[in-house]
């Protein structure tokens, strides 16, 4: 494969969806130089931007290592299924956002393994990168495959295609590694002498130096072949990392699922639910001081722009100073009509005082994860809340304004019978019943549902998963019985949590299925549009496989595919908080009740950090529903009109991204932005008509409200252009105009590498006509449109067209693709690929 370059991907990008994902540029990314001298790591989020963008560790890892000076990191993430199809039509390699080189040009591919459906998009990524699947058929010229991430505890489905895997927090491991590889480089080191090294370093598996082994179709055991290396336990950091790595956080253009500023303020938990993995694989919990958590909000705030932050922690609500946290957050943030939200709370957590809190800018949502219908379900998975726990917090809630709550249930847990089922909706009908006497649009229950999978190292890894049947049934059941008015029921694909299963529960047996599946066409599995459970069907009888064999319950006395990667947690006791499930006894939360014997503390080096609340709490001040503290008087808006121009790579931005990039943009350069009043405040700034994706131009502009007026236009343009992309520049700042423009005429010119034959002949019998009808189809409809009396003027002028365009507010308009096509005779393909620059517009105002 040829290297990329932004020529080749010029000819790729207009023609894939959010073309933006793929150029790169956020605020605070690392340079593009490629330096070939230095130690170059690529890291990979196997899933597409959209999801890769808002993960935290991933953005961690990448900050550190572009602090250090012979160390640079650079980012890749799947590709779509459209993209994938250029990329192979035009002969190209998957290659990084910041350097646009090629994958297998760097030493080190770092993948995240954050869940199990995204295994196909591995070999997607190997392959477009030109890389053999299999670690085993690398050569010394191949990068060095590296793995980690939640998925990292049982591993084995994808094993073979890993070099080595870290198990456990990255923050220290990973540069040891980057001082490893670096030596190795500069030394010459074989391939084998470096995974050797690696395997000999704590945290690190290699899955090469184990061999499992079978009898009669069963796992046995799995052979360590370095005698000192019988099983890797898992990497514990002591302390959280230090705030200043992620004081400038990753900004992204396109917007991800969750577009918001994270602020990790603790990791783990020991609440002990039973089904939990995370609740094991994070322990112990360690704390952020409330020192350290201002300082991360105030720095990532002021340096990204960002509208919203979030608290991020297992069991947000668990953090022993959130009441004094929330209400120092919200005292600084408020007046900046920047939310805190928390998307991880626990009943009886979220209390009045905290909520009082959180509603002060906007009431962002919560969802409470009761898990289980009944108290006699959650006794078993050690849940420890009870019905009027939750009772009391839905009271609560609607009593300060709420109208909507989001519970969280699984479907399949261990004892479950059809009265845990049933109780699901009567616990939902008795949430909303405490919404009292309230006045206004009626409250409203969501409740999402998902199929139990048991987890490797969990006291339930034993246990089976129930079949897709049995699945489907329980939730039709629920469907069933649930009161359409007021409630709405959303479940996981009973089939994708089949699949989950299955390769959280896999051996290496599983990899010759994912690659089977894969040429196949499965791709991008944990998206429901893409996934199909019966390819994986097909794939397994291909294979030999029984799918269904790796959902059985298992005996305790068995090996599991994961015994030799420890958790930290000894098994003895998972096997007694099995025990215990089934007797239905709880087991406290070893924060406040003392240590309960898990073996995962030495407490010398690994131990909780938790913090003592102050003795003195004030409360939280009394609110009124919807907003801010009182009503103000609004200010007197001082209006400026923005001129810039969009050129190179920006012409990929959608309209709705650029508004966003805007706001950012205003938000960190300290301007005095004056914000919309209602549920959902918002910067009171409107832009020009909107640039279809691929379009560059010279003429845009917004306008924005001020609360004062500017010291400096000259010094304002320079300020924002500090703060902007050097794809997008301010040009000028003005006084924003009295008038409003009610016709326009805009100008463009347009260039192709090759034009239609008949296109002169098209344009002179355009110009000629009186009137140009097309039929329009949109949203199932047809309409008619007459283009001519929309075309000032449409020349061939030297290999370039140049198009004047009519438009009127509130009346339909063309646009350069639709003239193209319509009129000129080009395919939509050569119309997308165009280069069409927007050079002017031309404004006819009436007055306000």
């Amino acid at each position: 494969m040829r290297s990329s370059s932004s020529l080749d991907l010029d000819r790729i990008l207009p023609l894939v969806r959010k073309p933006g994902q793929y150029v790169g540029g956020e605020l605070h990314a690392a340079g593009n130089k490629f330096d070939t001298a230095q130690l170059n790591f690529c890291l990979i989020f196997p899933d597409l931007y959209e999801i890769g963008m808002s993960h935290q560790g991933l953005q961690i890892l990448y900050h550190l290592l572009n602090g250090r000076a012979q160390t640079t990191a650079h980012r890749a993430y799947v590709p779509d299924v459209d993209m994938e199809r250029e990329l192979r039509a035009q002969g190209l390699p998957l290659f990084s956002l910041e350097a646009k080189a090629p994958l297998a040009a760097y030493d080190v591919l770092g993948i995240t393994l954050p869940y199990e459906l995204c295994y196909t998009n591995l070999l997607t990524v190997l392959d477009l990168a030109g890389l053999p699947f299999w670690a085993a058929q690398r050569s010394q010229e191949h990068p060095l495959v590296l793995g980690g991430g939640s998925c990292a505890f049982n591993p084995e489905p994808v094993a073979d295609f890993f070099d080595a895997i870290v198990l456990g927090d990255g923050e220290e491991i990973i540069l040891e590694i980057a001082d490893l590889l670096a030596s190795a480089k500069k030394e010459g080191w074989s391939r084998t002498a470096v995974l050797e090294r690696l395997a000999r370093m704590p945290g690190i598996y290699v899955p090469s130096l184990f061999k499992p082994k079978y009898v009669q179709n069963k796992l046995v055991a799995v052979e360590p072949l370095l005698a000192e290396v019988p099983l890797v336990r898992r990497r514990v950091l002591p302390r959280l990392h230090a705030p200043s790595v992620l004081y400038h956080p990753l900004v992204p253009v396109v917007k991800p699922v969750h577009d918001r500023l994270g602020v990790e303020i603790a990791r783990g938990c020991t609440r002990g639910c039973r089904f939990c993995q995370a609740g094991i694989t994070y322990r112990p919990v360690r704390e952020r001081t409330l020192e350290e958590i201002m300082e991360l909000a105030n720095q990532g705030i002021a340096h990204s722009g960002f509208e919203e932050l979030a608290l991020l922690s297992l069991s947000t609500g668990d953090f022993s100073c959130l009441g004094e946290l929330m209400g120092a957050l919200m005292d600084r943030f408020a007046d900046d009509f920047v939310s805190v939200s928390m998307p991880s709370m626990r009943v009886g957590t979220l209390t009045p005082e905290i909520m009082n809190q959180i509603k002060r800018v906007r009431k962002t949502g919560f969802t409470i994860a009761p898990e289980a219908g009944t108290d006699r379900l959650r006794q078993v998975i050690n849940k420890g809340i009870t019905e009027e726990d939750l009772l009391a917090t839905c009271r609560d809630a609607f009593a300060l304004g709420w109208k909507l709550i989001k519970l969280y249930f699984m479907v399949g847990l261990p004892t479950e019978t059809e009265a845990d089922v049933e109780g699901i909706v009567q616990l939902a009908k008795k949430a909303r019943a405490q919404v009292g006497q309230s006045k206004g649009r009626p409250v409203q229950i969501n409740l999402g549902v998902a199929t139990f999978v048991p987890k490797p190292h969990t006291p339930f890894q034993w246990e089976g998963q129930i079949g897709l049947e049995q699945s489907r049934a329980n939730i039709n059941r629920l469907k069933q019985m649930l009161p359409r008015q007021g409630y709405k029921l959303k479940w996981h694909d009973p089939e994708q949590s089949f699949l989950e299963g299955v390769f959280s529960r896999g051996d290496r047996r599983l990899a010759p299925l994912i690659e089977t599946a894969w040429n196949m066409g499965a791709r991008l599995d944990s998206w429901s549009e893409h996934f199909d459970l019966g390819r994986w069907r097909r794939a397994a009888a291909e294979c030999g496989l029984v799918l269904e064999g790796y959902l059985q319950p298992r005996p305790v006395a068995d090996v599991l595919p994961w015994d030799h990667l420890h958790s930290g947690v000894d098994r003895s006791f998972l096997e007694a908080e099995r025990a215990k499930a089934f007797a239905q006894e709880y087991t406290p939360d070893c924060r406040a009740h003392g240590c309960q014997g898990c073996g995962l503390c030495d407490f010398k080096t690994v131990r909780p950090v938790v913090h003592e609340r102050p003795a003195a709490v004030s409360p939280a001040p009394s609110t009124p529903v919807g907003g801010r503290d009182e009503p103000r008087p609004p200010p007197k808006a001082h209006a400026y009109r923005v001129h810039y121009t969009r050129l190179g790579d920006s012409r990929f931005y959608g309209h709705l991204e650029l508004l966003q990039l805007i706001f950012r943009t205003l938000q960190r350069a300290g301007l005095p932005l004056l914000f919309s009043g209602g549920f959902n405040p918002t910067p009171k700034v409107s832009f020009s008509q909107a640039l279809p994706v691929g379009v560059e131009s010279l003429a845009e502009s917004f306008d924005m409200d001020l609360s004062r007026p500017l010291p400096s236009l000259e010094e304002t343009a320079i300020l924002l252009n500090s703060r902007l992309p050097s794809a997008i520049r301010v040009q000028a700042v003005e006084p924003a105009p009295s008038a409003v423009a009610r016709s326009s005429i805009t100008s463009y010119t347009l260039s192709a590498t090759a034009y239609p034959e008949q296109m002169v002949r098209n344009l002179a019998e355009f110009l000629g006509r009186e009137a140009f009808v097309i039929d329009r189809f949109r949203k199932n409809r047809h309409k008619e449109l007459d283009l001519r009396p929309l075309v000032a003027r449409l020349e061939f002028d030297q290999d370039r067209i140049l198009l004047d365009l009519i438009g009127h507010q509130g009346q339909p308009g063309t646009n350069p693709r639709e003239i193209m096509e319509k009129v000129l005779g080009f395919s939509e393909r050569e119309a997308l690929l165009a280069r069409i620059l927007k050079t002017g517009v031309k404004e006819m105002a009436s007055s306000a």
